[in-house]
């Protein structure tokens, strides 16, 4: 039996025998069963595997904040039916506090789990890893290097929200005195060197490969641990982090800085230097960018659409199936029901169960590029001012709109990411059980009358777009749901090799490989290469050419290719872009008018509430007042 159902238990073990007392607790909760617990490999494999437990919990999209408060899926907070938990997604309206805070990974609660009872856990794990007699050395190896990899993921993890954290190097001794237990926070520097530390201690004894996959599948590789590394150096080195002058006079009660007071540009080349090492084991594993068109439920179909099932898959292929996916949980997603359209008559009696109510603001649709490989205001061919108007859908693009239909302009003459990852009205939406292209459904949206409109208070898509890219295209909704099961990614190649560029070209300007990388990418996608794009069809041909002007390209460029993986929230926070995106109304399309030159007329659908203090999340005040050596995030 695979991995996957040990996680579900040692979840539930974790949820009925752990309690949920903080991390200040002076006796863990499980010294009575310790003895137990490591008797043997079996029960100490057990207890490895609680020790993944809360990482499944958190990367959980509707629990990860890169993916709630990214601006890419805003979801209506008004509703009569609570179809899960949503308070991720209400971040964006302004709701954060000290008393209560969402997503509070700090101590536990609103969506969130605890933490530092992970790193008690694996603190455990590595403290008692020589009591099973019959656990074998290479074996012991491999489990220590697993457990101190998910020490370094889950301090990373708090660093991203929280900025300075408490180390949790060892556990609590049972005699501490409660003075000992009020540990201070160390600065962001010092986090991210632990953090670093730890993965150069994991790396060399993880696994190249999973060889057992039937029962080990999902477990950390050495490829996923330098990706992992990769990003941590990223974050390390990116403006939130890397000398922010908004912090410059954070301290702790000491006097002591909080965060690094002067931008070190040396941390650039470290982060590019390790990306290029876990691309270069990425690829002599046999990972490369997913460039194969399915063939599973796939008839007489175009090259034209074949591409944009590549394009698909390459995000919601099995994993075990997918050569581009570096990382991944064993949880599958499991909200399809909220991004699929209603397509056919039957489907409408699911609105109350699967209310296809995960809404895409129009922002993030005119993200993509167009067919030229730039921007939508960019590209000097594409008549921009009026990208409203309604168009007729015709046979130059009836492979990605249905013909005959009106449709807006600006759906027109677009990448094919686009095609791939947004549902619009009069777009053609492949699959959902039918694998003809000539018998291909398309999204009708216009009105209440329309079969993807409006149809209860509890089931409308209140923008009139849907994040395909979160959908099986084999997934089927119609009188009944049976969605294909997908592992969301966390890491994929293409993001790595964005990240690549990204820091080659903030270490170095542009180079040679900056560009290879990021036209690894674009020429995936059907781009040309990022220089000719520019160079051909940009207002601004010479932006392409500078550190700055690069910088932003990679930025969209991540932000398109990683579009709804969970991932943008986290670099628009890294970036110190995210309350600019914030700062404006989200919109859509007057979704209740049934004719095209009504219903093509943007309406604001919220406004978001994002302030300088919301890039990182408060500590609660009572675990302020428990510990005063803490000191509250800046703004707070």
């Amino acid at each position: 039996m695979r991995s996957y159902y040990k996680f579900i238990f040692m979840t539930m073990l974790c949820m009925t025998s752990i309690s949920c007392k903080k991390y200040l607790d002076v006796t863990p909760d499980n010294v009575g069963t310790l003895d137990y617990a490591f008797r043997n490999r079996n029960e100490a494999e057990n207890y490895l595997f609680g020790c993944y437990s809360t990482m499944q919990h958190m990367n959980d999209v509707i629990y990860n904040a890169g993916f709630t408060t990214s601006s890419e899926i805003i979801y209506p907070n008004n509703l009569t039916a609570n179809f899960f938990d949503q308070n991720g997604f209400n971040l964006i309206r302004g709701v954060q506090s000290t008393g209560n805070p969402i997503l509070n990974y700090w101590g536990g609660g609103v969506g969130a789990v605890n933490i530092f009872q992970a790193l008690r856990r694996c603190n455990t794990m590595l403290e008692n890893i020589d009591k099973p007699i019959d656990l074998g050395a290479p074996e012991k190896k491999r489990w220590i290097a697993e457990v101190k990899f998910l020490k370094a993921y889950y301090h990373y993890y708090m660093i991203r929200l929280y900025g300075p954290i408490l180390l949790i190097k060892d556990s609590y001794a049972i005699d501490a005195s409660p003075e000992s237990l009020k540990r201070k926070r160390v600065s962001t520097d010092e986090a991210f060197a632990y953090v670093v530390s730890l993965l150069d201690e994991a790396i060399p004894d993880l696994p190249p490969v999973i060889e057992n996959q039937a029962k080990e599948f999902g477990r950390i590789t050495k490829f996923i641990a330098m990706s992992v590394k990769a990003e941590v150096l990223t974050t390390a080195a990116s403006p939130l982090f890397n000398g922010n002058p908004d912090y410059v006079s954070f301290k702790d009660h000491d006097g002591k800085n909080l965060f690094s007071t002067t931008y070190d540009a040396t941390k650039w080349q470290k982060a590019a230097d390790a990306c290029k090492d876990a691309i270069t084991e990425c690829e002599a594993q046999g990972l490369h960018l997913y460039n194969t068109p399915p063939t599973t439920g796939v008839g007489t179909v175009s090259d034209e659409l074949k591409k944009i099932l590549t394009l698909q898959s390459a995000v919601t292929e099995k994993w075990e199936q997918n050569p581009e996916l570096i990382w991944a949980l064993n949880y599958g997603f499991g909200y399809q029901g909220f991004v699929i359209p209603k397509l056919t008559s039957k489907s409408v009696s699911l609105a109350n169960t699967y209310p296809s109510n995960w809404a895409v603001p129009l922002s993030e649709s005119e993200l993509f590029y167009t067919n030229h490989g730039v921007p939508l205001d960019q590209d000097k061919t594409f008549d921009y001012n009026n990208r409203f108007t309604p168009q007729v859908g015709d046979d130059a693009n009836k492979h990605f709109i249905e013909q005959g239909y009106e449709t807006a302009k600006e759906h027109f003459n677009r990448e094919n990411r686009f095609y791939a990852s947004i549902g619009f009205d009069g777009g053609i939406w492949f699959g959902n059980g039918v694998v003809d292209e000539s018998k291909a459904y398309y999204v009708q949206a216009r009105g209440i009358f329309a079969v993807s409109g409006p149809k209860s208070f509890n089931s409308t898509n209140f923008t009139g777009i849907w994040p395909k890219k979160l959908a099986n295209y084999q997934s089927v909704m119609d009188n009944t749901y049976s969605p294909i099961d997908f592992h969301l990614p966390l890491i994929r190649l293409s993001g790595l090799y964005l990240l690549y560029a990204e820091t080659l070209n903030e270490a170095q300007g542009p180079t040679a490989d900056v560009y290879n990388y990021i036209d690894k990418v674009r020429t995936r996608a059907g781009l040309d290469g990022v220089q000719a794009s520019w160079a051909n069809y940009s207002k601004t041909p010479d932006k392409v050419n500078t550190k700055e002007g690069l910088r932003d390209i990679i930025h969209q460029e991540r932000r398109i290719e990683l579009s709804f993986e969970g991932q943008t929230g986290w670099d628009l926070r890294r970036w110190k872009e995210l309350q600019q995106v914030l700062s404006k109304p989200l919109q859509g399309w007057n979704i209740n008018e049934g004719s095209s030159a009504n219903y093509y007329r943007p309406q604001t659908v919220i406004i978001p509430v994002f302030g300088l203090k919301d890039y990182l999340w408060p500590i609660s005040t009572q675990d302020v007042i428990v510990n005063e050596n803490l000191t509250q995030n800046p703004y707070w």
